[in-house]
């Protein structure tokens, strides 16, 4: 489980004091998401600036320069890729017609697969997510249309964000949850994963009682914000589940071991990625809940620790005996 946070500020009128403190709160509040490496991105002079370390965001020193109009950061809990090597760390950097940063809360599990399909170059990096930079820089262009291509390939849960050279930035939503809102009088967006993240940050930020627009984001869709402010929508078709046969025109070489024709049996071979042990995510499909229920828990930690905290002790009490 990882964690997104940022912030585009599009009038420009929001004290750099301010903008260090709606970055740093926000990382804060992320780390409980992932705590082995941490990083940010922005733009300077029209070049993409990305500072990343493995380390937890509070002990990361987050700073960029005064005039800054957006900022992207990532906190990450490892599932694929060494955190101590740092380019195996998020936000990563692409170029396609322009430079951009790019960040994935979430697991992508037909990376491989995609790698050889399109005979994308090799690379040192071991995250899963890059594959999903290598699609855009292998298509020569960033725009919705892109990013629909890329969103439609793979096969995961995924939120991704991305800010280009020229400070538009970019939300990707799969299954994966994201919270953004505009504060109308500030003239600036903040996101972050959870509307937790985003409630602590503005609290500590002093903003909590400033007026703001919740701007919904639902599975399927692309947000562009650009440095203006403008926000457009634009749609993908989620693919969460594959199975072999969607792959059958790869050669016998390839690895099918990360595909699964049975959702609970994904379930229970990718639950770690979200932190979680086989044997709790057993205990809810033996107590009844489906795929699709396990799945929304999955992406809620809170409410994943509910259900079985409340399952584990319904068998102690004997009530299920």
């Amino acid at each position: 489980m990882c964690a997104l946070f940022g912030w585009l500020d599009y009038d420009g009128k929001v004290p750099y004091k301010v903008l260090k403190k709606i970055t740093r709160h926000p990382a804060n509040a992320a780390q409980e998401r992932g705590t082995d490496a941490s990083g940010i991105s922005y733009v300077q002079d029209k070049n993409i600036v990305i500072y990343k370390k493995p380390k937890p965001a509070k002990k990361l020193k987050i700073d960029f320069p005064k005039n800054t109009r957006a900022a992207m950061g990532h906190t990450r809990l490892t599932t694929q890729g060494s955190a101590k090597l740092n380019y195996n760390n998020h936000p990563f950097y692409g170029k396609a017609d322009k430079s951009f940063a790019f960040a994935h809360n979430g697991v992508i599990y037909n990376d491989v697969q995609l790698r050889m399909l399109h005979n994308l170059p090799e690379t040192k990096i071991e995250t899963d997510s890059y594959v999903a930079v290598q699609l855009i820089e292998a298509q020569k262009i960033l725009n919705s249309g892109t990013l629909k291509n890329v969103a439609e390939e793979v096969f995961g849960s995924f939120v991704f964000t991305l800010l280009d050279e020229d400070n538009k930035l970019y939300i990707v939503k799969g299954s994966n949850p994201i919270h953004l809102i505009r504060l109308d009088r500030l003239g600036i967006y903040v996101y972050a994963s959870t509307s937790s993240i985003v409630e602590k940050a503005l609290k500590r930020c002093g903003l909590h009682n400033e007026e703001h627009t919740i701007i919904k984001v639902d599975e399927g869709e692309i947000i562009t914000i650009d440095n203006r402010g403008k926000l457009t929508r634009n749609n993908f078709y989620p693919n969460i589940y594959s199975s072999l046969s969607a792959y059958s025109y790869l050669d016998d070489s390839c690895i099918y071991d990360d595909f699964y024709t049975d959702e609970k049996d994904l379930l229970l071979n990718i639950c770690g990625c979200f932190g979680v042990d086989k044997e709790e995510v057993s205990l809810l499909f033996e107590y009844g809940y489906t795929a699709e229920d396990v799945e929304d828990l999955l992406i809620d930690t809170d409410s994943f620790n509910k259900a079985v905290n409340e399952i584990k002790y319904a068998e102690t009490s004997g009530i299920f005996l």
